[in-house]
């Protein structure tokens, strides 16, 4: 089985046998199994992301329901924020765990019930009732994925050496990429076949048997025997003699402490005291161009005349074949300098954004039959692969910016930090759109370009 394991893990990744000396003994053999678990995992998770998404099918499934309008507009933020807000609170129980996997899957599992919850509501409900138990799914399915977003990178952190975790989220981006052109194709080619309803709760149901696939496969993902924290005193020394060769900026791996004064002291504690986790979470934060930017592109082309049927699965169709082309370009590039994908995705995201706002302004405002439909889709996917590569780079600079427990923290603290971001921002740019779809951008925009600016003062913690 490990023959077979690293002949198709050289095959994928490009993979540099001496970057595992790094790796605690007890991992080293296993990190071509460990790395395609992950993908494998990764993967799975990512393509029911696309078969539940809160921003395409979930707003598609209420129009469907007869849910009332207002309630469409809480489900990004519901999705996004509560999957991060807790992640803070929860740290010091995932600290205490010494196989981290094991909250991944825990986490996997609550998805999985949770999506079939929404499954199962759509079938047998319709009206309020049926939006308000989705809601509630959505939350219950949101604070499983604190569980994934935490235990995720811990893992691959711990089972992988430097030089290949942008690698294994691009494949795993990739071929989410794949599954969604294939949903894509099959919503526009095979839209008359069955009830609506229908074809949603299969939809759903399949996404719930995918996460179940996630628990199976993480489970056999072998982990160090030792303790995090001690690892990270492991890693600390590795670091220490390899400064002496490649003199980089310094990395973070001091053993991180138990929290003394409460998850939210210790939270705000880290941010005020750790000046490149601060500025981490600040150029972060001014990312979120290419994240918030995807459904207004969505409003604009509705307010064109945009057919909604042809609509739906024109946007699932792009954001594949855009998953499927921004993994495979931005995974590698993200080893070589994640710090560099975040800001030339953003700045990129930011320049796509107002070339479509001028060129919309221009028309006359898009008003109905004004532009072409394929301009949108096109916006859309320049943003969505963009979006992938300032995601897969934040993913590998976080992982990459520090060690055992101390890279636990900071994934937690930084992903509660961008719960209340996004919720304060999802505020301001709601009501923007309420004035103007275009205002909205444009305050998206210039965000981004700003985070490009502040990105250019962050160490570089990648292995180049």
């Amino acid at each position: 089985m490990t023959a077979p394991a690293e002949r198709i893990y050289s095959a994928l990744i490009r993979d540099n046998t001496s970057a595992r000396e790094d790796l605690p003994a007890g991992v080293r053999e296993h990190v071509a199994s460990n790395g395609l678990r992950q993908l494998g995992a990764g993967a799975l998770q990512s393509s029911g992301d696309q078969m539940a998404s809160a921003s395409t099918v979930l707003p598609w499934l209420f129009g469907v329901l007869g849910v009332p309008s207002a309630l469409t507009g809480v489900l990004v933020p519901v999705r996004e924020s509560l999957s991060m807000l807790p992640q803070a609170m929860i740290t010091p129980w995932v600290l205490r765990v010494r196989q981290r996997r094991w909250v991944h899957v825990t986490g996997a599992i609550i998805q999985a019930l949770a999506v079939a919850a929404m499954a199962l509501t759509a079938a047998f409900t319709r009206g309020l009732l049926a939006g308000a138990l989705i809601i509630t799914a959505l939350a219950v399915f949101s604070l499983g994925r604190c569980l994934t977003s935490i235990a995720s990178k811990d893992v691959q952190g711990r089972t992988l050496p430097k030089g290949q975790r942008g690698q294994i989220t691009g494949w795993g981006t990739t071929i989410a990429g794949l599954v969604a052109i294939t949903l894509g194709l099959g919503i526009r080619l095979l839209g008359g076949s069955g009830t609506p309803t229908t074809q949603l709760v299969i939809l759903l149901t399949v996404a719930a048997a995918l996460w179940v696939g996630v628990a199976v496969i993480y489970a056999g993902i072998r982990e160090p025997d030792e303790d995090p924290a001690a690892q990270s005193t492991t890693e600390q020394s590795t670091a220490q003699q390899s400064t002496a060769q490649e003199p980089k900026e310094p990395k973070h791996t001091e053993e991180a402490q138990e929290p003394t004064g409460g998850w939210f002291t210790d939270a705000v504690s880290l941010l005020r005291e750790d000046r490149p986790f601060r500025h981490f979470v600040t150029v972060r934060s001014l990312l979120l161009v290419s994240s918030l930017s995807p459904p207004f592109i969505v409003a604009l082309s509705v307010a064109n005349g945009v057919e909604a049927l042809q609509g739906l699965g024109g946007f699932i169709l792009a954001s594949g074949v855009a998953e499927l082309l921004g993994g495979r370009i931005f995974g590698p590039l993200a080893d070589r300098s994640s710090r560099r994908v975040m800001s030339l995705g953003a700045g990129a995201a930011s320049v796509v954004i107002l070339a479509l706002v001028a060129i919309v302004q221009l028309s006359g405002g898009g008003s109905a039959g004004d532009l072409p439909p394929l301009l949108f889709v096109l916006a859309y996917f320049l943003l969505t692969m963009l979006h992938t590569g300032v995601r897969v780079g934040r993913k590998t600079y976080v992982v990459d910016m520090a060690d055992g427990d101390q890279r636990t923290r900071y994934v937690a603290v930084s992903n509660s930090a961008m719960g209340i971001v996004l919720l304060l921002v999802g505020v301001i740019t709601s009501a923007l759109a309420a004035v103007h779809v275009a205002a909205a951008l444009v305050m998206l925009a210039v965000m981004g370009l700003l985070g490009v600016v502040l990105s250019a003062r962050l160490p570089e913690v990648s292995a180049g």
